[in-house]
């Protein structure tokens, strides 16, 4: 365990020095671009764009995960429980329709730039947060909901101080999957004028550079693999502190 931490802390430190001082790996990344070729990409700032794209996928993620839960809390209870077939319709459009067919859908009525690549990924977003929120809700422990029935809480009381902290593991799970993929799909955002690190890959396959496609590819793929465990540990975190109140419960 100590020794994965290790090697996640050294990834990030290389990343964050890539990203603040990118002309030290120039010497690696020239084994990838032809004679004359820049071997580090010179159309912009690596962290600036980089941090472009985390906002955008974070603004995207908080997006579906406020609809999808909202949704979810609504079909089940027992006012909205009529509305699931409509609800798990509408978290499946952004699957439906892939990412590419959004931006062209989303940008006569946009524009270009920022927004089209928010309303793809916000759409792209919902199924996994929806369906696992859903489960999280209707997979409670029957000890736990009956305590506290048993205690007199009311329907929000149970929902707020029971329900969506035991079920916060299983939607954490769908909202990892969701920013996981948000971060690659975010990369076409760029074909739309969205400054993303799809950027980068364009500008190094509109030149024929490897070593700019190189570059753009790695950062998404580590922060990827980065944010992935990060999300893993809290839910692993969170996992542990439910089972103790499952078991008091009980």
């Amino acid at each position: 365990m100590r020794i994965g931490l290790l090697i996640r802390l050294i990834v990030l430190a290389v990343l964050l020095v890539f990203l603040l001082r990118p002309e030290t790996f120039a010497g690696f990344f020239s084994l990838f671009a032809k004679a004359g070729q820049p071997p580090i990409y010179n159309q912009g700032s690596l962290l600036d764009i980089t941090l472009n794209h985390l906002a955008i996928v974070l603004t995207a993620t908080v997006a579906s995960t406020v609809i999808a839960v909202g949704l979810a809390i609504v079909v089940t209870r027992p006012f909205g429980a009529e509305f699931l077939p409509l609800s798990r319709s509408l978290a499946n459009v952004g699957q439906t329709f892939p990412p590419v067919a959004v931006l062209a859908l989303a940008v006569p009525m946009l524009g270009f730039g920022t927004a089209p690549t928010l309303v793809a990924l916000f759409l792209y977003g919902l199924l996994p947060i929806f369906e696992n929120t859903l489960t999280g809700l209707t997979n409670l422990p029957p000890a736990v909901t009956d305590a506290a029935k048993g205690v007199g809480m009311t329907g929000w009381q149970r929902l707020l101080k029971v329900e969506l902290p035991l079920a916060l593991p299983v939607i954490l799970a769908g909202i990892r999957l969701s920013t996981v993929i948000s971060l690659a799909t975010a990369t076409i955002g760029s074909t739309v004028a969205a400054r993303t690190l799809g950027e980068v890959i364009i500008a190094g396959l509109t030149a024929n550079n490897t070593a700019f496609v190189l570059q753009g590819g790695l950062i998404v793929g580590v922060l990827a693999v980065l944010i992935y465990d990060a999300l893993s540990a809290l839910e692993r975190f969170l996992m542990a502190r439910t089972g103790q109140l499952g078991r008091a419960a009980a």
